[in-house]
């Protein structure tokens, strides 16, 4: 029996945002209500939802028609919540904030203190170098010790692309830091302030 579900995914395979659309208008009640259980916020559900029904309409030409289309796309949205629900577990740092294994104690003499909001400072200009997405790739992996897989996910490249960024942007990092060093050492010789 064809039912107006079979036409718009036989539709949506071939690329028809319209009936792609009433599949979206069809399920977004269940994928909604899936997600808020797993999250337990409306706004994170909201996302989550939108990030399944992005995801799906992305894979599309990897889902088989002979499975059931909702219990794929809950599933989708099942691995979301649940890589969602890990990174809640991580902790979070703000990206101008930088992981540091001592917290600042407030007895710590200054010289200390500005000397490691300094290097942070460093740090986040070398970041500020990178072409963005390899910047995301580099806080991702290492703020975030997500895997290349798990990059590749977010940012929606191949996990070789990511391997790539990855690659180039360390490689970058470590090159303007060895130069900005070798300036630093030279501006000490020759008495020149640093900026």
């Amino acid at each position: 029996m064809i039912t107006a579900e079979n036409t718009w995914l036989e539709q949506a395979l071939q690329g028809n945002m319209d009936a792609f659309s009433q599949l979206v208008e069809t399920y977004q009640r269940p994928v909604f209500n899936l997600c808020y259980r797993m999250l337990g916020d409306g706004m994170e559900a909201e996302d989550a939802a939108q990030e399944t029904f992005w995801r799906a309409y992305q894979g599309m030409k990897k889902y088989d028609p002979s499975r059931s289309f909702v219990t794929w796309l809950l599933s989708i949205a099942a691995h979301y919540c649940i890589d969602q629900q890990r990174k809640r577990k991580l902790p979070m740092v703000d990206i101008d904030i930088l992981p540091d294994e001592d917290m600042p104690d407030p007895s710590e003499n200054p010289e200390k203190v500005i000397s490691k909001q300094m290097e942070n400072r460093a740090l986040h200009r070398l970041l500020d170098q990178l072409q963005p997405q390899d910047r995301a790739a580099v806080i991702l992996r290492y703020w975030y010790e997500m895997s290349e897989q798990e990059i590749s996910n977010t940012l929606q490249l191949s996990t070789s692309a990511v391997k790539s960024r990855l690659f180039r942007a360390r490689k970058q990092l470590a090159d303007v830091y060895q130069s900005s060093q070798k300036a630093e050492l030279e501006r000490s010789l020759h008495g020149t302030p640093a900026l």
